[in-house]
């Protein structure tokens, strides 16, 4: 068996009455005759904290994935037996042992990004199917579809969702973008009753539980495309190669705060934080920030705030984990969840990362991680339930390379990231479209939940229900229902992987 580099495409497997079994979808394994596997519950507790299950775990108690850039030799003679993997690549050491420019480079790097990307772009148009590509409005997707449309003699076809609510849309990004690029572009404004229609199928779409709340707007622009193209382009992949999020730039100066404030201080700090209620600072962001800032930014603030109040008290080990999370206390959820179950799973710091700038071992922990667990996971599932084949450029094996080779300034400058793709951008945007705050994928969920998606979620939210089933403590869960339906907390990021549980098992088990 063999799984490709980054992990664009999944690959299960597992030993069941003597005889192997492997699939690219666990319910292909559910098909085979007496095969009822139990949940497993670090797993579970794992899923409620990050929205996803990580390496080689699965929800299921002893089915297994191949991890990326494996190959993976069974005797199948031999039963029950582990595989015998080797990797074939291995992001950590491809990147550490790239040999790093011992200075900016600026234009220089621009054009030699400019060069590869054309021609891995140009290889990836190669179709014998309408072919067309995602934009967000972005930089990753915009770059994606600039080059494809200097690459094409005709108007590429691409394609968008936006959001009713305005804090949230970036759809005229999206337009303004394609205007000026002379696609040919479709969009669909997507409203709480469009999310209610598909919100029943994501059970069935992602047969293992998965938890990332843009995996809707994801579903709908595949089936947009599919309409019109087999095949589409997306930009995924930038932001862990180009340092773009801008979680770094909170982890770089997390860990300059750490480095330069005494433990007493840092604690006490963590603690005054961590004093004043959620709704309070929630409360302060609406008054400071008005409407400079979405919604899904001000209405969070006060988780944001825990957080930091969490980290800065904190004993410093899985910074980077516990940034991650969205819900440090999933654990409490999960009933009989294993004592060790903290112990396994994503954001585990990599031995050869000591050392390393927080922005390289952030970079890597996501290509290891979010990348294939969540990112890829939702393209791949999201597309292939439309019958949509879809490329990821950025994700060429050079392109990589490339990125890893490039001094830290060439990344990020004045508190941006991505700065050599900004600049190869600019050359086919004005600045205005290029240099604006990065919004994300976000989907107004904490708000629907209050709303039109009430009463799905209440159901799945029984307390009867949950203590049948026997997987979460209901009391826990029911308290973090009643505080967001009263908006005493945004308890979005803990109650989302809870209703994708739930849903999951009455689809699945």
């Amino acid at each position: 068996l063999a799984r490709d580099r980054f992990g664009e495409k999944p690959l299960y497997y597992c030993w069941h009455q003597g005889t192997f079994l492997f699939a690219s979808e666990l319910k292909a394994l559910r098909a085979v005759d007496g095969f009822r596997p139990s949940v497993e519950r670090g797993a579970l507790g794992e899923l409620l904290r990050f929205g996803f299950v990580s390496g080689e775990r699965t929800i299921y108690q002893d089915v297994w994935k191949l991890p990326p850039g494996t190959l993976a030799s069974v005797d199948a003679s031999r039963s029950p037996g582990r595989l015998n993997l080797t990797r074939f690549w291995d992001p950590v050491g491809g990147a550490l042992g790239t040999k790093v420019s011992a200075a900016p480079r600026g234009e220089v790097a621009v054009d030699e990004l400019a060069e590869l990307l054309s021609g891995v772009v140009s290889s990836r148009m190669v179709s014998d199917v309408p072919l067309g590509a995602f934009l967000s409005g972005g930089i990753d997707s915009s770059t994606v579809v600039a080059l494809m449309q200097q690459a094409s003699a005709n108007p590429v076809r691409t394609f968008t969702i936006g959001f009713s609510e305005a804090g949230y849309d970036e759809s005229g990004f999206a337009r303004d973008v394609a205007r000026h690029l002379g696609t040919d572009h479709t969009e669909l404004l997507l409203s709480p009753a469009d999310a209610m229609d598909i919100i029943p199928r994501l059970a069935r779409t992602y047969c293992e539980p998965f938890a990332d709340s843009s995996q809707i707007p994801t579903f709908l622009v595949s089936q947009l495309a599919r309409q019109h193209v087999t095949v589409a382009l997306s930009g995924d992949g930038g932001d862990e190669l180009f340092g773009g999020y801008d979680r770094y730039r909170v982890y770089q100066r997390l860990m300059a705060a750490r480095r330069r404030l005494p433990r007493a201080l840092r604690t006490a700090a963590g603690r005054a934080v961590l004093s004043v209620p959620g709704h309070r600072w929630n409360a302060i962001a609406q008054g400071r920030l008005g409407h400079l800032a979405p919604a899904g930014v001000r209405n969070r603030t006060g988780e944001r705030a825990h957080k930091l109040g969490r980290l800065l008290a904190g004993d410093g080990a899985d910074i980077y984990r516990d940034l991650m999370s969205g819900n440090v206390f999933a654990d409490r959820l999960v009933i009989d969840v294993p004592s060790n179950g903290a112990d396994v799973g994503p954001y585990v710091v990599d031995a050869r990362l000591a050392g390393r700038s927080p922005l390289d071992k952030a970079m890597l922990l996501d290509t290891l991680t979010y990348l294939p667990d969540d990112l890829l996971v939702k393209v791949d599932r999201a597309s292939m339930a439309n019958s949509l084949e879809v490329r990821v450029p950025l994700l060429d094996p050079e392109v990589f390379r490339f990125a890893w080779g490039l001094h830290p300034g060439d990344k990020v400058r004045d508190g941006h990231g991505k700065w050599v793709l900004r600049q190869l951008l600019k050359r086919h945007l004005p600045a205005d479209l290029v240099d604006r705050p990065k919004m994300g994928f976000g989907v107004p969920i904490g708000t629907w939940l209050r709303g039109p998606l009430s009463t799905w979620a209440g159901e799945l939210l029984d307390p009867t229900l949950m203590r049948e089933q026997g997987y979460l403590q209901p009391e826990q869960v029911q308290a973090l229902w009643r505080s967001h339906l009263d908006r005493t907390g945004d308890h979005t990021y803990e109650l989302w992987p809870i209703l994708m549980f739930q849903a999951w098992l009455q689809e699945w088990m």
